[in-house]
């Protein structure tokens, strides 16, 4: 199995991280890392660093990606484009959106006093993050994020006009 590949994302994709992670990918984001820090980073953990910053993308080293689509769709698809991204829908959903730590199942008992009352008695599932805690279920977005994510990650990619 081939090492999974590491990411990390400027502040000025921040939306693209976020959903980066929805699909199962290790992304270092923070907003509040300067540049230096961040591709400093990026480097040390074998992260390949994306950045809408030509300035950066130029000194940060061999493994820096100039994203240059402006919206969400236009950057996952260049992002595919130009890294090898193994997609697997199996590990949707399986990394925090915010902390970027593992979800891990967890049972209704473990979590029904940190979620409302309507959910800990509804939802089917739960998971909560290894690094922050926040917990997570399968609420109404769900199914509209798990369509965005093959979209986006699973659907091919249309051919360069």
């Amino acid at each position: 199995m081939p090492l999974e590949l590491r990411l990390g994302c400027d502040a000025m994709l921040g939306t693209l991280a976020r959903w980066l992670r929805f699909a199962g990918f290790d992304v270092l984001f923070d907003a509040a890392l300067d540049d230096r820090e961040l591709a400093q980073r990026c480097r040390r953990e074998g992260r390949w660093l994306l950045s809408r910053d030509r300035a950066l993308v130029s000194t940060a080293g061999p493994r820096a990606l100039l994203v240059t689509a402006q919206g969400l769709a236009g950057q996952v698809a260049e992002v595919r484009r130009r890294l090898p991204l193994q997609v697997e829908p199996a590990r949707f959903f399986s990394r925090c959106s915010r902390c970027n730590g593992l979800l891990e199942e967890v049972s209704r008992g473990e979590v029904e006093h940190l979620v409302p009352p309507f959910v800990a008695v509804r939802a089917a599932r739960f998971s909560r993050c290894g690094g922050c805690g926040t917990v997570y279920w399968p609420g109404t977005h769900h199914a509209r994020i798990a369509r965005r994510l093959a979209e986006l990650f699973v659907a091919p990619l249309e051919a360069d006009a």
